[in-house]
């Protein structure tokens, strides 16, 4: 049986809601097996170590496929751990925050992103990349002109909204990083030609709601 292991990783400033993003998203999904969230918190913040989320399916003993989902803290005292978590990567979801008060941190964990990507060997406009800009329940946002107007003509428009504490927009974030990160599986094992998995099937395998 061919086993296929793929690392997601959650990115972004502190409090932007990585961390609530991947719990919800642990409560959403049901694929065939999904396992405990495991914390470990840092001495002097709330904002987790890293998470892990591992889910996977397995199709007619041909092959075990694992995603394993980390978050990072985004505290600028913990810059070491987040380039340890990034480190071997197949695709990362940035998970902004709206309010308009917090897009400079943005921007400063977007370019913090960059750097550390280029340091363990990957190119932030080469891996499959989502953008959620989250907390769109909050008061005084960014507008969505203004994301379309700053984002529209890079590497990874369209974005994603969510209001992660609802559970709005999270399952949906998943999904286009999936979508953005099948081709490169694909690729490099085979899955439609060896193993008969389109990107349909890997979708509804990794994505089908607990209430299914």
């Amino acid at each position: 049986m061919s086993k296929i292991s793929l690392k997601v990783v959650y990115y972004g400033p502190a409090m932007s809601g990585k961390t609530t993003n991947l719990l919800q998203l642990h409560g959403q999904l049901n694929p065939q097996r999904k396992g405990e969230v495991m914390i470990m918190e840092t001495r002097d913040d709330r904002t987790l170590f890293f998470d892990m989320l591992p889910i996977g399916f397995k199709r007619e003993q041909e092959i075990d496929l694992r995603i394993k989902l980390y978050t990072v803290p985004g505290q600028v005292e913990h810059d070491s751990t987040r380039k340890a978590v990034l480190s071997r990567a197949d695709g990362i979801i940035f998970v902004a925050d709206s309010q308009l008060s917090q897009q400079e941190n943005n921007a400063i964990s977007f370019e913090n992103l960059a750097d550390n990507l280029l340091k363990v060997g990957l190119d932030i406009e080469k891996i499959p990349l989502t953008i959620q800009f989250n907390k769109r329940d909050l008061g005084r946002i960014v507008s969505e002109e203004t994301l379309e107007g700053r984002w529209l003509n890079t590497p990874w428009w369209p974005l994603t909204l969510s209001s992660a504490l609802k559970g709005q927009g999270t399952a949906e974030t998943f999904e286009q990083l999936l979508q953005r990160l099948y081709p490169a599986v694909d690729r490099e094992h085979a899955l439609s030609s060896r193993h008969g998995i389109t990107q349909k099937t890997f979708l509804e395998h990794l994505t089908q709601s607990s209430d299914y």
